[in-house]
Protein backbone atom coordinates (compact mmCIF):
# COMPACT_ATOMS: atom_id res chain seq x y z
CA UNK A 1 0.00 0.00 0.00
CA UNK A 2 1.26 3.49 -0.87
CA UNK A 3 2.16 6.06 1.78
CA UNK A 4 -0.90 8.13 0.91
CA UNK A 5 -3.28 5.20 1.34
CA UNK A 6 -1.59 4.41 4.64
CA UNK A 7 -2.20 8.00 5.71
CA UNK A 8 -5.90 7.67 4.91
CA UNK A 9 -6.36 4.45 6.85
CA UNK A 10 -4.08 5.40 9.76
CA UNK A 11 -5.98 8.60 10.50
CA UNK A 12 -9.46 7.20 9.89
CA UNK A 13 -10.30 6.19 13.46
CA UNK A 14 -9.74 9.75 14.68
CA UNK A 15 -12.31 11.28 12.31
CA UNK A 16 -15.60 12.54 13.73
CA UNK A 17 -18.05 11.59 10.99
CA UNK A 18 -21.86 11.99 11.02
CA UNK A 19 -24.02 9.06 12.06
CA UNK A 20 -21.34 7.29 14.07
CA UNK A 21 -23.90 6.18 16.68
CA UNK A 22 -26.03 4.33 14.09
CA UNK A 23 -25.17 0.61 13.95
CA UNK A 24 -26.29 0.19 10.34
CA UNK A 25 -24.15 3.14 9.22
CA UNK A 26 -21.22 1.85 11.23
CA UNK A 27 -21.47 -1.32 9.14
CA UNK A 28 -21.68 0.62 5.87
CA UNK A 29 -18.63 2.64 6.80
CA UNK A 30 -16.70 -0.40 8.07
CA UNK A 31 -17.33 -2.29 4.83
CA UNK A 32 -16.27 0.71 2.77
CA UNK A 33 -13.14 1.17 4.85
CA UNK A 34 -12.20 -2.51 4.56
CA UNK A 35 -12.74 -2.49 0.79
CA UNK A 36 -10.66 0.66 0.32
CA UNK A 37 -7.90 -0.51 2.68
CA UNK A 38 -7.66 -3.71 0.66
CA UNK A 39 -7.85 -2.36 -2.89
CA UNK A 40 -7.30 1.40 -2.76
CA UNK A 41 -8.38 3.65 -5.62
CA UNK A 42 -9.26 2.05 -8.98
CA UNK A 43 -6.43 0.79 -11.16
CA UNK A 44 -6.12 1.03 -14.97
CA UNK A 45 -5.93 -2.76 -14.87
CA UNK A 46 -9.69 -2.69 -14.29
CA UNK A 47 -11.43 -2.64 -17.67
CA UNK A 48 -13.71 0.28 -16.82
CA UNK A 49 -10.70 2.36 -15.72
CA UNK A 50 -8.25 1.40 -18.44
CA UNK A 51 -8.11 4.91 -19.91
CA UNK A 52 -7.83 6.77 -16.59
CA UNK A 53 -4.88 6.46 -14.25
CA UNK A 54 -5.52 7.90 -10.78
CA UNK A 55 -2.20 6.77 -9.31
CA UNK A 56 -1.37 10.43 -8.59
CA UNK A 57 -3.90 10.21 -5.76
CA UNK A 58 -1.75 7.54 -4.13
CA UNK A 59 1.25 9.86 -3.87
CA UNK A 60 -0.38 12.49 -1.68
CA UNK A 61 -3.12 12.11 0.90
CA UNK A 62 -5.75 14.83 0.85
CA UNK A 63 -7.05 15.84 4.28
CA UNK A 64 -10.73 15.89 5.30
CA UNK A 65 -11.64 19.42 6.37
CA UNK A 66 -13.45 18.94 9.66
CA UNK A 67 -12.89 22.32 11.30
CA UNK A 68 -14.77 25.55 10.81
CA UNK A 69 -15.54 26.20 7.16
CA UNK A 70 -13.53 28.92 5.48
CA UNK A 71 -15.48 32.06 4.67
CA UNK A 72 -16.76 32.21 1.10
CA UNK A 73 -16.93 35.55 -0.64
CA UNK A 74 -20.60 36.34 -1.31
CA UNK A 75 -19.89 38.14 -4.58
CA UNK A 76 -17.82 35.23 -5.86
CA UNK A 77 -20.62 32.85 -4.90
CA UNK A 78 -23.17 34.79 -6.97
CA UNK A 79 -21.42 33.71 -10.16
CA UNK A 80 -22.44 30.10 -9.48
CA UNK A 81 -25.51 30.22 -7.21
CA UNK A 82 -28.55 30.45 -9.46
CA UNK A 83 -31.46 32.68 -8.48
CA UNK A 84 -34.91 31.27 -7.78
CA UNK A 85 -33.77 27.86 -6.55
CA UNK A 86 -33.81 25.87 -3.37
CA UNK A 87 -30.09 26.25 -2.68
CA UNK A 88 -27.85 24.02 -0.58
CA UNK A 89 -24.20 25.01 -0.26
CA UNK A 90 -21.52 22.56 0.86
CA UNK A 91 -18.22 24.20 1.79
CA UNK A 92 -15.24 21.87 2.10
CA UNK A 93 -17.61 18.92 2.38
CA UNK A 94 -19.93 20.44 5.01
CA UNK A 95 -23.38 22.02 4.78
CA UNK A 96 -23.45 25.79 5.26
CA UNK A 97 -26.66 27.07 6.83
CA UNK A 98 -25.71 30.72 6.26
CA UNK A 99 -25.15 30.32 2.51
CA UNK A 100 -28.12 28.04 1.80
CA UNK A 101 -31.67 29.11 0.95
CA UNK A 102 -34.51 26.65 1.59
CA UNK A 103 -37.49 28.85 2.46
CA UNK A 104 -40.89 28.06 0.96
CA UNK A 105 -40.69 24.29 0.57
CA UNK A 106 -44.09 22.69 -0.17
CA UNK A 107 -45.72 20.62 2.57
CA UNK A 108 -44.17 17.20 2.99
CA UNK A 109 -41.03 17.92 0.98
CA UNK A 110 -37.75 17.39 2.81
CA UNK A 111 -34.48 19.03 1.75
CA UNK A 112 -31.75 19.06 4.39
CA UNK A 113 -28.15 18.20 5.02
CA UNK A 114 -27.17 14.54 5.27
CA UNK A 115 -25.76 15.10 8.76
CA UNK A 116 -29.12 16.45 9.93
CA UNK A 117 -31.05 13.71 8.14
CA UNK A 118 -29.00 11.04 9.93
CA UNK A 119 -30.08 12.60 13.21
CA UNK A 120 -33.71 13.37 12.35
CA UNK A 121 -34.73 10.70 9.83
CA UNK A 122 -32.24 7.84 10.26
CA UNK A 123 -34.76 5.18 9.21
CA UNK A 124 -35.46 6.97 5.91
CA UNK A 125 -31.77 7.32 5.15
CA UNK A 126 -31.16 3.66 6.04
CA UNK A 127 -33.85 2.57 3.59
CA UNK A 128 -31.95 4.06 0.65
CA UNK A 129 -28.27 4.66 1.35
CA UNK A 130 -26.16 2.11 -0.49
CA UNK A 131 -29.15 0.57 -2.30
CA UNK A 132 -28.36 2.02 -5.76
CA UNK A 133 -24.59 1.44 -5.65
CA UNK A 134 -22.32 -0.87 -3.65
CA UNK A 135 -18.70 -0.96 -2.47
CA UNK A 136 -17.97 -3.48 -5.19
CA UNK A 137 -18.50 -0.89 -7.94
CA UNK A 138 -14.98 0.52 -7.46
CA UNK A 139 -12.64 2.11 -4.93
CA UNK A 140 -14.15 5.60 -5.03
CA UNK A 141 -17.51 4.23 -3.87
CA UNK A 142 -15.92 2.37 -0.98
CA UNK A 143 -13.93 5.49 -0.13
CA UNK A 144 -17.06 7.63 -0.19
CA UNK A 145 -19.02 5.18 1.97
CA UNK A 146 -16.33 5.30 4.64
CA UNK A 147 -15.24 8.94 4.49
CA UNK A 148 -18.27 11.05 3.61
CA UNK A 149 -18.54 14.04 5.93
CA UNK A 150 -21.91 15.44 4.86
CA UNK A 151 -24.18 15.81 1.87
CA UNK A 152 -27.83 16.32 1.04
CA UNK A 153 -31.01 14.35 1.67
CA UNK A 154 -34.03 15.10 -0.54
CA UNK A 155 -37.44 13.43 -0.28
CA UNK A 156 -40.28 14.61 -2.52
CA UNK A 157 -43.65 13.10 -1.55
CA UNK A 158 -46.15 11.52 -3.92
CA UNK A 159 -47.76 13.86 -6.48
CA UNK A 160 -45.59 16.79 -5.37
CA UNK A 161 -44.10 18.87 -8.18
CA UNK A 162 -41.42 21.26 -6.96
CA UNK A 163 -42.00 24.80 -8.17
CA UNK A 164 -38.29 25.55 -8.60
CA UNK A 165 -35.04 23.59 -8.99
CA UNK A 166 -32.81 22.33 -6.19
CA UNK A 167 -29.20 23.45 -6.54
CA UNK A 168 -26.48 21.69 -4.58
CA UNK A 169 -23.34 23.83 -4.79
CA UNK A 170 -20.08 22.11 -3.82
CA UNK A 171 -17.21 24.47 -2.95
CA UNK A 172 -13.66 23.54 -1.91
CA UNK A 173 -11.54 26.36 -0.52
CA UNK A 174 -8.35 24.86 0.87
CA UNK A 175 -5.19 23.52 -0.73
CA UNK A 176 -4.75 19.80 -0.12
CA UNK A 177 -8.35 19.51 1.04
CA UNK A 178 -10.66 16.52 0.70
CA UNK A 179 -14.39 17.06 0.19
CA UNK A 180 -16.26 13.76 0.34
CA UNK A 181 -20.04 14.09 0.17
CA UNK A 182 -23.04 11.78 -0.15
CA UNK A 183 -26.48 12.69 -1.49
CA UNK A 184 -29.80 10.85 -1.54
CA UNK A 185 -32.67 11.87 -3.83
CA UNK A 186 -36.02 10.15 -3.38
CA UNK A 187 -39.00 10.99 -5.60
CA UNK A 188 -42.20 9.18 -4.67
CA UNK A 189 -44.91 8.20 -7.17
CA UNK A 190 -45.97 10.95 -9.60
CA UNK A 191 -43.50 13.44 -8.07
CA UNK A 192 -41.32 15.73 -10.16
CA UNK A 193 -38.17 17.71 -9.40
CA UNK A 194 -35.14 19.36 -10.98
CA UNK A 195 -31.75 18.72 -9.39
CA UNK A 196 -28.54 20.63 -10.18
CA UNK A 197 -25.08 19.90 -8.81
CA UNK A 198 -22.40 22.55 -9.34
CA UNK A 199 -18.75 21.85 -8.45
CA UNK A 200 -16.34 24.78 -8.04
CA UNK A 201 -13.29 25.60 -5.97
CA UNK A 202 -10.40 27.92 -5.23
CA UNK A 203 -7.40 27.83 -7.56
CA UNK A 204 -5.60 25.18 -5.51
CA UNK A 205 -5.10 21.41 -5.59
CA UNK A 206 -7.71 19.26 -3.83
CA UNK A 207 -9.83 16.13 -4.20
CA UNK A 208 -13.60 16.30 -4.58
CA UNK A 209 -15.45 12.97 -4.32
CA UNK A 210 -19.25 13.07 -4.46
CA UNK A 211 -21.75 10.24 -4.79
CA UNK A 212 -25.48 10.70 -5.39
CA UNK A 213 -28.07 7.93 -5.29
CA UNK A 214 -31.45 8.73 -6.84
CA UNK A 215 -34.68 6.76 -6.59
CA UNK A 216 -37.37 7.81 -9.06
CA UNK A 217 -40.76 6.32 -8.19
CA UNK A 218 -43.49 5.08 -10.50
CA UNK A 219 -44.54 7.77 -12.99
CA UNK A 220 -42.17 10.24 -11.32
CA UNK A 221 -39.84 12.53 -13.26
CA UNK A 222 -36.34 13.71 -12.42
CA UNK A 223 -34.42 16.26 -14.49
CA UNK A 224 -30.82 16.44 -13.29
CA UNK A 225 -27.85 18.62 -14.21
CA UNK A 226 -24.18 18.51 -13.32
CA UNK A 227 -21.77 21.39 -13.95
CA UNK A 228 -18.16 20.61 -13.09
CA UNK A 229 -16.00 23.75 -13.00
CA UNK A 230 -13.37 22.61 -10.52
CA UNK A 231 -9.94 24.22 -10.17
CA UNK A 232 -7.45 23.42 -12.94
CA UNK A 233 -5.32 21.77 -10.22
CA UNK A 234 -8.11 19.66 -8.71
CA UNK A 235 -9.04 15.99 -8.91
CA UNK A 236 -12.73 15.17 -9.20
CA UNK A 237 -14.87 12.07 -8.95
CA UNK A 238 -18.64 12.37 -9.21
CA UNK A 239 -21.08 9.50 -9.46
CA UNK A 240 -24.85 9.50 -10.00
CA UNK A 241 -26.58 6.13 -9.57
CA UNK A 242 -30.28 6.01 -10.40
CA UNK A 243 -33.05 3.47 -9.93
CA UNK A 244 -36.12 4.14 -12.05
CA UNK A 245 -39.42 2.47 -11.22
CA UNK A 246 -42.07 1.58 -13.77
CA UNK A 247 -42.92 4.47 -16.16
CA UNK A 248 -40.38 6.73 -14.43
CA UNK A 249 -38.60 9.35 -16.51
CA UNK A 250 -35.11 10.74 -15.99
CA UNK A 251 -33.07 13.25 -17.98
CA UNK A 252 -29.49 14.10 -17.11
CA UNK A 253 -27.25 16.85 -18.54
CA UNK A 254 -23.55 16.56 -17.70
CA UNK A 255 -21.12 19.45 -18.35
CA UNK A 256 -17.41 19.01 -17.57
CA UNK A 257 -15.19 22.06 -17.97
CA UNK A 258 -12.75 22.04 -15.03
CA UNK A 259 -10.35 19.88 -13.08
CA UNK A 260 -6.94 18.46 -13.85
CA UNK A 261 -8.33 14.93 -13.81
CA UNK A 262 -12.07 14.38 -13.62
CA UNK A 263 -14.21 11.26 -13.76
CA UNK A 264 -18.00 11.19 -13.97
CA UNK A 265 -20.13 8.05 -13.60
CA UNK A 266 -23.80 8.10 -14.62
CA UNK A 267 -25.53 4.76 -14.14
CA UNK A 268 -29.26 4.04 -14.26
CA UNK A 269 -31.48 0.96 -13.93
CA UNK A 270 -34.77 1.04 -15.86
CA UNK A 271 -37.90 -0.82 -14.84
CA UNK A 272 -40.77 -1.50 -17.25
CA UNK A 273 -41.56 1.33 -19.71
CA UNK A 274 -39.11 3.65 -17.95
CA UNK A 275 -37.35 6.30 -20.03
CA UNK A 276 -34.00 8.01 -19.68
CA UNK A 277 -32.01 10.58 -21.64
CA UNK A 278 -28.32 11.21 -20.95
CA UNK A 279 -26.60 14.24 -22.47
CA UNK A 280 -23.04 15.38 -21.92
CA UNK A 281 -20.40 17.88 -22.99
CA UNK A 282 -16.74 17.82 -21.97
CA UNK A 283 -14.22 20.52 -22.87
CA UNK A 284 -10.52 19.83 -22.38
CA UNK A 285 -7.54 22.16 -22.69
CA UNK A 286 -3.84 21.98 -21.78
CA UNK A 287 -3.37 18.60 -20.03
CA UNK A 288 -6.88 18.12 -18.69
CA UNK A 289 -8.27 14.60 -18.53
CA UNK A 290 -12.05 14.07 -18.67
CA UNK A 291 -13.48 10.57 -18.24
CA UNK A 292 -17.21 9.97 -18.71
CA UNK A 293 -18.56 6.55 -17.86
CA UNK A 294 -22.24 5.80 -18.43
CA UNK A 295 -24.23 2.61 -17.97
CA UNK A 296 -27.89 2.10 -18.81
CA UNK A 297 -29.39 -1.15 -17.60
CA UNK A 298 -32.67 -2.05 -19.31
CA UNK A 299 -34.14 -4.57 -16.90
CA UNK A 300 -37.76 -4.81 -18.05
CA UNK A 301 -39.72 -4.50 -21.35
CA UNK A 302 -40.58 -1.31 -23.27
CA UNK A 303 -37.77 0.83 -21.89
CA UNK A 304 -36.49 3.79 -23.91
CA UNK A 305 -33.05 5.39 -23.63
CA UNK A 306 -31.30 8.12 -25.58
CA UNK A 307 -27.70 9.19 -25.06
CA UNK A 308 -25.64 11.94 -26.69
CA UNK A 309 -22.18 12.96 -25.49
CA UNK A 310 -19.84 15.44 -27.17
CA UNK A 311 -16.20 16.26 -26.49
CA UNK A 312 -14.03 19.20 -27.56
CA UNK A 313 -10.32 18.66 -26.88
CA UNK A 314 -7.44 21.08 -27.45
CA UNK A 315 -3.71 21.19 -26.69
CA UNK A 316 -2.72 17.90 -24.98
CA UNK A 317 -6.11 17.23 -23.38
CA UNK A 318 -7.58 13.76 -23.26
CA UNK A 319 -11.25 12.83 -23.30
CA UNK A 320 -12.72 9.44 -22.50
CA UNK A 321 -16.21 8.21 -23.17
CA UNK A 322 -17.27 4.71 -22.13
CA UNK A 323 -20.97 4.20 -22.74
CA UNK A 324 -22.52 0.85 -21.95
CA UNK A 325 -26.10 -0.24 -22.58
CA UNK A 326 -27.18 -3.60 -21.16
CA UNK A 327 -30.48 -5.11 -22.29
CA UNK A 328 -31.56 -7.95 -20.01
CA UNK A 329 -33.23 -11.09 -21.31
CA UNK A 330 -36.62 -9.94 -20.02
CA UNK A 331 -36.29 -6.45 -21.52
CA UNK A 332 -38.08 -7.06 -24.80
CA UNK A 333 -39.19 -4.08 -26.93
CA UNK A 334 -36.28 -1.98 -25.67
CA UNK A 335 -35.46 1.09 -27.77
CA UNK A 336 -31.97 2.48 -27.19
CA UNK A 337 -29.70 4.90 -29.09
CA UNK A 338 -26.22 6.12 -28.17
CA UNK A 339 -24.05 8.71 -29.90
CA UNK A 340 -20.59 10.06 -29.03
CA UNK A 341 -18.90 12.75 -31.14
CA UNK A 342 -15.46 14.23 -30.51
CA UNK A 343 -13.79 17.29 -31.99
CA UNK A 344 -9.99 17.48 -31.79
CA UNK A 345 -8.53 20.97 -32.05
CA UNK A 346 -4.85 19.95 -31.99
CA UNK A 347 -2.68 17.09 -33.18
CA UNK A 348 -1.77 16.25 -29.57
CA UNK A 349 -5.32 16.00 -28.23
CA UNK A 350 -6.70 12.50 -27.71
CA UNK A 351 -10.17 10.99 -27.59
CA UNK A 352 -10.78 7.43 -26.40
CA UNK A 353 -14.30 6.21 -26.99
CA UNK A 354 -15.76 2.82 -26.23
CA UNK A 355 -19.51 2.36 -26.84
CA UNK A 356 -20.85 -1.02 -25.76
CA UNK A 357 -24.13 -2.79 -26.41
CA UNK A 358 -24.85 -5.98 -24.45
CA UNK A 359 -28.12 -7.39 -25.70
CA UNK A 360 -29.66 -10.53 -24.22
CA UNK A 361 -33.17 -10.03 -25.62
CA UNK A 362 -34.18 -10.73 -29.22
CA UNK A 363 -36.90 -8.13 -29.89
CA UNK A 364 -35.12 -4.80 -29.45
CA UNK A 365 -34.06 -1.73 -31.40
CA UNK A 366 -30.57 -0.59 -30.37
CA UNK A 367 -27.91 1.45 -32.14
CA UNK A 368 -24.76 3.44 -31.42
CA UNK A 369 -22.48 5.78 -33.33
CA UNK A 370 -19.06 7.34 -32.74
CA UNK A 371 -17.05 10.03 -34.53
CA UNK A 372 -13.62 11.53 -33.83
CA UNK A 373 -12.40 14.28 -36.14
CA UNK A 374 -11.30 17.84 -36.74
CA UNK A 375 -13.03 20.91 -38.11
CA UNK A 376 -13.86 20.74 -41.78
CA UNK A 377 -11.52 23.05 -43.64
CA UNK A 378 -14.17 23.84 -46.24
CA UNK A 379 -16.41 25.22 -43.50
CA UNK A 380 -13.55 27.36 -42.19
CA UNK A 381 -12.85 28.57 -45.73
CA UNK A 382 -16.53 29.40 -46.26
CA UNK A 383 -16.58 31.70 -43.23
CA UNK A 384 -13.28 33.29 -44.26
CA UNK A 385 -14.76 33.99 -47.68
CA UNK A 386 -17.47 35.97 -45.85
CA UNK A 387 -14.92 38.21 -44.15
CA UNK A 388 -14.37 36.27 -40.91
CA UNK A 389 -10.74 35.83 -39.83
CA UNK A 390 -9.50 32.25 -39.45
CA UNK A 391 -9.31 32.17 -35.64
CA UNK A 392 -12.81 33.52 -35.23
CA UNK A 393 -14.10 31.13 -37.90
CA UNK A 394 -12.69 28.15 -36.03
CA UNK A 395 -14.10 29.44 -32.74
CA UNK A 396 -17.53 29.91 -34.30
CA UNK A 397 -17.60 26.36 -35.69
CA UNK A 398 -16.36 24.89 -32.42
CA UNK A 399 -18.90 26.90 -30.45
CA UNK A 400 -21.72 25.66 -32.72
CA UNK A 401 -20.59 22.05 -32.23
CA UNK A 402 -20.62 22.38 -28.42
CA UNK A 403 -23.66 24.62 -28.13
CA UNK A 404 -25.94 21.85 -29.38
CA UNK A 405 -25.66 20.31 -25.91
CA UNK A 406 -26.39 23.61 -24.15
CA UNK A 407 -29.49 24.04 -26.29
CA UNK A 408 -30.90 20.86 -24.74
CA UNK A 409 -31.04 22.57 -21.32
CA UNK A 410 -34.50 23.89 -20.46
CA UNK A 411 -33.51 25.70 -17.23
CA UNK A 412 -33.02 29.24 -18.51
CA UNK A 413 -30.73 30.57 -15.76
CA UNK A 414 -28.43 27.58 -16.14
CA UNK A 415 -28.52 27.82 -19.92
CA UNK A 416 -27.36 31.44 -19.71
CA UNK A 417 -24.53 30.47 -17.36
CA UNK A 418 -23.40 27.62 -19.63
CA UNK A 419 -23.53 29.86 -22.68
CA UNK A 420 -21.16 32.29 -20.99
CA UNK A 421 -18.78 29.45 -20.08
CA UNK A 422 -18.74 28.39 -23.72
CA UNK A 423 -18.08 31.92 -24.92
CA UNK A 424 -15.16 32.11 -22.49
CA UNK A 425 -13.71 29.02 -24.16
CA UNK A 426 -14.48 30.03 -27.74
CA UNK A 427 -14.64 33.86 -28.08
CA UNK A 428 -16.35 34.94 -31.27
CA UNK A 429 -15.76 38.69 -31.18
CA UNK A 430 -18.68 40.57 -32.72
CA UNK A 431 -20.11 37.67 -34.66
CA UNK A 432 -22.25 36.43 -31.73
CA UNK A 433 -24.46 38.69 -29.65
Amino acid sequence: MSAALNDYTASYSALALPGQALPWLQQVRAEGYAQFASHGFPSPRAEEWRYTNVSALEKKAFSPLLGAAKTVDAEWLKAYQLADTYSLVLVDGHFSVDLSQLAGLPAGAQILSMAEALQTYPEQVAAYLGKAVSNNEHGFIAFNNAWFTDGVFVHIPAKCVLDKPIQCLHIVTQDGGLATTRNLLVLAEHAAAQWLETFVGADVGYLSAAVTEAFVGQNAELTAYKVQCESAKAYHFGGLYIQQARDARCTHHNFAFGGLLARSDIHTDLDQAAECELNGLYLGVKRQHHDNHTRINHLKPHGISRETYKGVLADRARGVFQGRVVVAEDAQKTDSQMNNRNLLLSADAEADTKPQLEIYADDVKCAHGVTVGQLEEKSVFYLQSRGVDEETARNMLTFAFANEMVDKVSLLALKTQLLQLLLNHFPQNSYVD
